[in-house]
């Protein structure tokens, strides 16, 4: 049985994919701390916040966290509360899978030319610099699958309720409604746990970083809107009016 036979099923293995590697992606490029505003080319802005000095320098894995929350909604929309849960718990499964891999390569004994070949370019360690960009803390680790999870069990249920009231209308408000409400939790979930718990921050610092990020993450989901109409369109002639609408419903029980 050829089953990449069956448009539904190819098309879950696409979004899926692309979901998972976003999500994977997304907790490695997180150790990269940059500045928006230089990024942008404008002048850095300074404010207070809970009493913290704040600009906008974001985690890079801000950049890729709102695209995988739009992922959840598609998925969603097409496949259900079921659909959704199964990716989010073989993400989950598979990140994990590649921090101890990470862990594990970390620890192997660098060959010895290896570790100044570099030295030229400015990177006097290699295996230091290696063990630091990849070597995420436990409670990094452990804060950002936790906030993975609720966030995307949140993103469901949200999704669902605003679909029960709106019916197939609205599009726009499900989608980003759901995705606001989840990555404002998982905005403060992640800090609490990674940096509260783990490094001893203030409530003060926790509320200020978390903000700070939650803008960002709400400008960003508001301005990617359109995109969820535009794959909205794409799937929906791909999969043919009568199979789309046949999933929608099935998703929505």
């Amino acid at each position: 049985m050829n089953i990449l036979a069956k448009k539904e099923i190819k098309l879950f293995l696409i979004l899926g994919g692309f979901f998972i590697a976003n999500a994977i992606i997304a907790e490695f490029i997180g150790v990269k701390i940059f500045s928006l505003e230089a990024t942008l080319g404008i002048a850095p802005l300074s404010y207070m916040l809970f009493g913290e000095q704040m600009s906008f320098n974001l985690t890079a894995g801000v950049i890729l966290w709102p695209v995988v929350f739009i992922m959840t909604d598609i998925i969603n929309e097409y496949y259900g509360k079921k659909g959704v849960q199964f990716l989010s718990y073989l993400a989950v499964g598979l990140i994990s899978f590649a921090f101890l891999v990470v862990f594990a390569a970390i620890h192997l004994a660098p060959a010895d030319w290896w570790i100044d070949s570099a030295s030229n370019q400015g990177v006097p360690n290699f295996q230091l610099a290696f063990a630091k960009i990849f070597g995420q803390g436990l409670w990094i680790i452990l804060g950002s699958l936790v906030a993975f999870l609720i966030g995307q069990m949140l993103d469901v249920a949200v999704f669902h309720k605003l679909k029960k009231i709106t019916g197939e209308q609205k599009i726009w408000l499900r989608a980003t409604g759901s995705t606001l409400v989840s990555q404002f939790v998982d905005s403060f979930v992640v800090l609490i746990i990674a940096f509260k718990l783990g490094a001893d921050w203030s409530w003060a610092l926790v509320l200020a970083v978390g903000f700070n990020n939650y803008f960002y993450k709400f400008f960003l989901a508001v301005v990617l809107t359109p995109v969820i109409y535009i794959a909205h369109n794409l799937i929906d002639h791909y999969l043919g009016k009568e199979l789309a609408d046949q999933m929608k419903q099935e998703a929505a029980k």
